[in-house]
């Protein structure tokens, strides 16, 4: 996040100083959670009591981004602190053109996992739909396949085996406006310290990074460092300021207004003070299909 002159900061008050103050919250969080994180890895593979340490940080690890109601919830990211977090030693390979194929990679880092099997390395880049059918209603987005085909692909193996079916949308921000869904464990109850750690097994590279920005309908995946997407992933209906380390991957076209009388009810807010929290009206995701032109 680059600097204020002192004349901006002048000018920031009511909810935009909210919304800085949020983010700086947030920045924080996350520089505190990255080091965490390496210091786990290193101890994993230096330290003889490894196994136990891999445990242990499985929890840690497996909070994605803007994931778990644990204290130390993150919910944006500044460029300093994504760039200090190093990739993994057994990195996914990211989209191949001349193959037409991704890599997807066990996660060993994931504590809570729906297993559901790991998606086929060959993906398609044709145009698709997504259809998120909620018990509010549908929210339908248009996916970039071409500029995200491994994160799109995943997402068709995933909804091909009903793995998002009946499951709970667990975190919201308001004043931080993005709505988080795609943990197949969460209870999105504002109690279960393990809402935010669930996914499907395995990771892949992030995608569409250059320029990104997350201005309201934009879908992206949430991550808990480089190359560490999973199944979660968040709705924009406001301005978020993020940094663009998380891969966008679709708009939403029809259903967004769901996502705001949703917010206008508030959230139930987590342990950590940082703004965000499950949604006060549930939103279950009861099923997701997707159709491909060819």
């Amino acid at each position: 996040m680059r600097n204020r002159t002192s004349r901006e900061v002048e000018v920031v008050t009511g909810k935009d100083r909210q919304k800085q103050l949020a983010r700086e919250h947030y920045e924080r969080q996350l520089r505190a959670r990255v080091e965490r994180e390496q210091k786990t890895r290193r101890n994993a593979i230096i330290g003889t009591t490894a196994a136990v340490v891999v445990v242990i940080g499985g929890v840690v690890a497996a909070t994605t981004l803007m994931g778990g109601d644990d204290g130390d919830a993150t919910a944006s990211a500044s460029a300093s602190a994504s760039a200090s977090s190093q990739p993994l030693a057994n990195d996914p390979k990211p989209y191949d053109p001349a193959k037409g194929t991704c890599g997807y990679v066990a996660d060993e880092s994931s504590g809570q996992v729906k297993n559901v099997g790991t998606p086929p390395e060959k993906v398609s880049t044709a145009p698709a739909t997504m259809t998120i059918k909620t018990n509010l209603g549908d929210i339908v987005a248009r996916l970039d396949s071409e500029k995200a085909p491994c994160t799109v692909n995943s997402f068709k193996f995933l909804a091909s085996k009903d793995y998002f079916d009946d499951t709970k949308c667990h975190r919201m921000g308001t004043d931080f406006p993005i709505l988080q869904c795609g943990d197949p464990l969460a209870k999105a109850d504002g109690k279960n310290p393990t809402d935010g750690q669930g996914g499907p097994g395995y990771r892949f590279a992030n995608e569409n990074l250059a320029g990104a920005k997350y201005t309201r309908g934009v879908l992206a995946m949430a991550n808990s460092g480089p190359n560490t997407n999973g199944s979660q992933f968040f709705i924009v209906f406001g301005d978020t300021g993020l940094t663009p380390d998380y891969t966008p991957f679709g708009t939403v076209t029809k259903g967004l207004e769901i996502v705001d009388k949703v917010a206008k009810k508030g959230v139930i807010a987590s342990a950590g003070g940082d703004g965000t929290g499950a949604p006060k009206q549930p939103v279950v995701i009861k099923d997701v299909t997707i159709t491909s032109k060819s």
